[in-house]
Order: C-alpha cells, then sequence, then structure tokens
C-alpha cells in the first residue's frame, strides 16, 4: 500500500517519521486533521467535546521536535479520549443526560499514559450511555454514523472511538471494552482494536462493569495499536489490580510471526454464537492466512459453561445498580433500554451472583487448560457487519448475545487479550474482521499474529474515502 500524502491518512508511525526528519509538523498534521473533522463530523458526529488547547499542545510538540528534544513515544500524534475516561478540565459525561456536567480535576491512567509520551489530545469521543450497549447512540449526544456508510452504526460503545478512527479523525484512540466495546466497533470501522489482558492498562475510577472492563488502543494498524499500548500500559497506584510496572515498546517482536504457534478455531463458548455467511468466510479466510504464515491451525472446543447466562448476570447487575443509584426523578432521562435490563435483573439475589461469578472463573479454568495445548485462539468477532444506525433498540438482554457480543464477552470473563483486526469487506463494502485471543498476560502474542494476519491481508481498510462511501447520509 503506497505512503498517504495527506496527513490525516497518515498512521502514527508515518507521522513520528516525518516529525523525526522535520518533513512535518505536529502543527501541520493537526490542522491537516482538524479540516477532516470540520468536513465529516457534522455527520459522523463522533465527537462529545473538542479540545480548544489541542492546537498549543501541537505548537509545543513542534517546538521540541525543532531542539531535537521528542518528550516522548507519541510527541505530537493526535489521538482522542472515550467519555467514559477522565479527561483533566472535561467533564465525564458518559453519554448522559444524568451525570454532572462540571469538568473533572484528574486525568484517568489510561490518558495520563498518552500525555506523558507526548500525544496530542483531540477531544472526547461519544459513547452509549455508561458504555451499556452495542448500536451507537445515547440520550446525550444522539447518533454517531459509520464513515463506511452513513446508514450503518459504528458499533458501541466505543461509538466515537470507532468513527472517528474510520473517518480518519486521527491515528490513535482510546476505547473501553467491558464485553466487546472496543473490538466491535473496531470490526464494523475496520480498524484494529485490543482488548489487553485485565490490569495491564490501570483502571480509575472503576466504573459500573469494573470486574471485567478495561481500557485499549483502537487504530488503524497493529503496529500502532501497540505503540499506543506502550503509552497506556503503565502502573498507576490509583488502581489496585494494576499490574506492576513493565514499560517495554510492545513492537518488540511483532514482526516475528506465526510459524510453529497452534491455533485453535473456536466455535463454542458454553453455546454456539451466530455468525452470518460472509462472516464465515472471513474466518476461514483468516485461518488460510495463519496457515500459510506457517501456523498449526485446527478446530477445537475450549469446553466451557454457557457463558450467556453468566455473562447477562455480570451485565444485568451492573444496570441494576446503575438504575439505583440514579435518582428516581432522573431516570426517565435514561436510555429505556437500561430500565428494562435493569427491570428483569433486579431481582437476582447475592448467592446466584455470586454463583455466576464463580462460573466467570470456571471459564477461565477452562481458557487456562486450553491454552495449555494451543498458543493462540482464532473464533469470528461480530456474527453481521454493521447493522442500521437508527435501527430502534429492542429485547436488550436477548441482543446482547444474538446480535451484539456472543463473539467477544467470553474473553471479558476469562480477562484474557483479545484483538480484532480486519480481514476484507463484504459485497456491501462494510469492513469485517476477525478475533484472535492468547493467555493472559500474553499480549505480544495477539499482536504477532495480527500483525501476521495485516501483513498477509494487505487491505486498505481505514480510508473510507477512497472506496466512495465518505458521503453525507441521505435525508
Amino acid at each position: 500500500m503506497t505512503t498517504p500524502t495527506d496527513p490525516a491518512l497518515m498512521s502514527a508511525e508515518q507521522l513520528l517519521d516525518l516529525y523525526a526528519r522535520r518533513a512535518l509538523s505536529p502543527v501541520e498534521a493537526l490542522k491537516a486533521v482538524m479540516e477532516r473533522v470540520a468536513r465529516y463530523n457534522p455527520w459522523v458526529n463522533a465527537f462529545a467535546a473538542m479540545n480548544p488547547q489541542a492546537l498549543r499542545m501541537a505548537g509545543e510538540s513542534e517546538a521540541r521536535w525543532m531542539a531535537g528534544r521528542p518528550l516522548g513515544l507519541l510527541d505530537g500524534v493526535p489521538c482522542t479520549v472515550k467519555d467514559l475516561l477522565h479527561l483533566s478540565g472535561f467533564p465525564t459525561r458518559r453519554g448522559s443526560r444524568v451525570t454532572d456536567p462540571a469538568p473533572v480535576g484528574e486525568d484517568a491512567p489510561a490518558v495520563l499514559g498518552l500525555k506523558a509520551e507526548g500525544a496530542v489530545i483531540l477531544g472526547k469521543t461519544t459513547t452509549t450511555e455508561f458504555g451499556w450497549k452495542t448500536p451507537g447512540d445515547c440520550p446525550l449526544h444522539g447518533i454517531t454514523r459509520n464513515p463506511w456508510n452513513p446508514q450503518r452504526t459504528p458499533g458501541g460503545s466505543s461509538s466515537g472511538a470507532g468513527a472517528a478512527g474510520a473517518a480518519c479523525f486521527g491515528p490513535l484512540h482510546i476505547g473501553t471494552d467491558a464485553g466487546g466495546s472496543i473490538r466491535i466497533p473496531a470490526a464494523y470501522c475496520g480498524l484494529v482494536g485490543l482488548k489487553p489482558s485485565y490490569g495491564r492498562i490501570p483502571q480509575w475510577p472503576h466504573g459500573a462493569f469494573s470486574a471485567v472492563a478495561v481500557a485499549g488502543p483502537m487504530t488503524r494498524s497493529v503496529r500502532d495499536a501497540a505503540l499506543m499500548f506502550s503509552a497506556m500500559a503503565r502502573h498507576d497506584l490509583r488502581d489496585p489490580v494494576s499490574l506492576p510496572e513493565d514499560r517495554r515498546d510492545w513492537r518488540t517482536g511483532i514482526e516475528d510471526g506465526v510459524k510453529g504457534l497452534r491455533v485453535a478455531i473456536v466455535r463454542k463458548f458454553g453455546f454456539e454464537p451466530p455468525l452470518d455467511p460472509e462472516g464465515e468466510a472471513a474466518l476461514r479466510l483468516a485461518a488460510t492466512l495463519l496457515l500459510e504464515a506457517g501456523a498449526i491451525v485446527e478446530e477445537a472446543d475450549p469446553e466451557m459453561p454457557d457463558c450467556r447466562a453468566i455473562f447477562s448476570r455480570v451485565w444485568g447487575v451492573a444496570m441494576a445498580r446503575l438504575w439505583e443509584s440514579t435518582p428516581a426523578e432522573k431516570r426517565a432521562l435514561l436510555d429505556a433500554g437500561i430500565g428494562e435490563v435493569a427491570e428483569k435483573m433486579a431481582g437476582m439475589t447475592a448467592a446466584e451472583f455470586l454463583a455466576a461469578d464463580m462460573l466467570r472463573v470456571e471459564c477461565a479454568h477452562a481458557m487456562a487448560r486450553f491454552h495449555q495445548r494451543y498458543d493462540l485462539i482464532l473464533t469470528a468477532c461480530t456474527p453481521t457487519a454493521a447493522f442500521e444506525a437508527d435501527a430502534p433498540t429492542v429485547r436488550p438482554i436477548e441482543s446482547l448475545w444474538r446480535d451484539w457480543a456472543p463473539w467477544t464477552f467470553a474473553f471479558n470473563l476469562t480477562r484474557q487479550p483479545a484483538i480484532a483486526v480486519p480481514i476484507g469487506l463484504d459485497e456491501a463494502g462494510m469492513p469485517r474482521a476477525v478475533q484472535l485471543a492468547a493467555p493472559l498476560y500474553r499480549d505480544d502474542l495477539v499482536f504477532r499474529a495480527a500483525r501476521a494476519i495485516e501483513r498477509a491481508a494487505s487491505l486498505p481498510l481505514a480510508e473510507p474515502a477512497e472506496t466512495g462511501q465518505m458521503r453525507p447520509p441521505v435525508h
């Protein structure tokens, strides 16, 4: 694939190379990105708030590069922050009309890591309300649309991050993932999206889905994801379950390939998730590419308990807690689906919830034993391509394991790393992706395997403008 000439279409690595050679400045890169935001965001609707200090940050970065003293790994690279995470000086609205509009005074750990490495924060991206669902809309900011086709959703809950990545509103985007909220929009938008090992990127404050949720990178290339991850994965004392400090460049070894690695194609997580024919074709293509790259690929079953019953309880209890903690006079302001889930799941006893959590541990044990035989797991990522952006949310509990996250939520329960990587376009010109998972704390393996697929597929998925799909919605 040829190197783009428009800085807005460049990867973070390409920008950094040009900065180092003084062939491009961070200010020029930011202006190119902001021109694209001005052109497309009115209908994409990826941003919850823009950062008025971005140009100043880019100017400070430019001065550092001119002096030959860049601050860190990401100096001058534009990035965005999902509006579930704290960004100092901005409110954390979480897509909701019931949250505090006052600015917060501290950065979340993931944001702190990016700032420490010199990244330029463009703004905050939209999220579904409290990150509860896959359709990319929320009461506070309305509908976010997929740049590949404005009639389709970018997915969620990291809806704005997915849309911003696909629209080339900068190369780096922070998402969060409690059941697939990084990987699903990455799959729908033709991005790479990593759900890292639990604890690798610290969380603070912990949210409604704390026991299964993580923050992670959403980018247009695997190497950029690893680069961004290197800045985000650092210990933070505010998070008591944060992993010990392990500072490294996660791009190291990323080109080592998959020769000799054992890869299991998994189709069951105690139930059989649905998959359409084009998704099956994408899965088969990924398996073939890994096989041709030297991996040992076969179908296998980790023999897990039914993950639907487990995750729906974890999810349902979080929704019930959210509903109960919202003042009665404000509940009408919430997404109606939250109330529906809360009503159905609120009657769960403590014993029933603890039983579900023990089944979660059983899932983790089953996967750990499975990884004694297999280095990697290959699955579909979503049952279909992106669905309609304007479709109403109906029967959310059923939709969770049928339409939204049946392929992704198991790895939140087991807490192991999983990555979405684009594999091709369907007949309608929409991206399709596959998912790779590795043993807990082997984030390096999912990067290696995703990079092997990316190299073999060699598809220019991240530039919708070149496909002719980047066009205003039809009214």
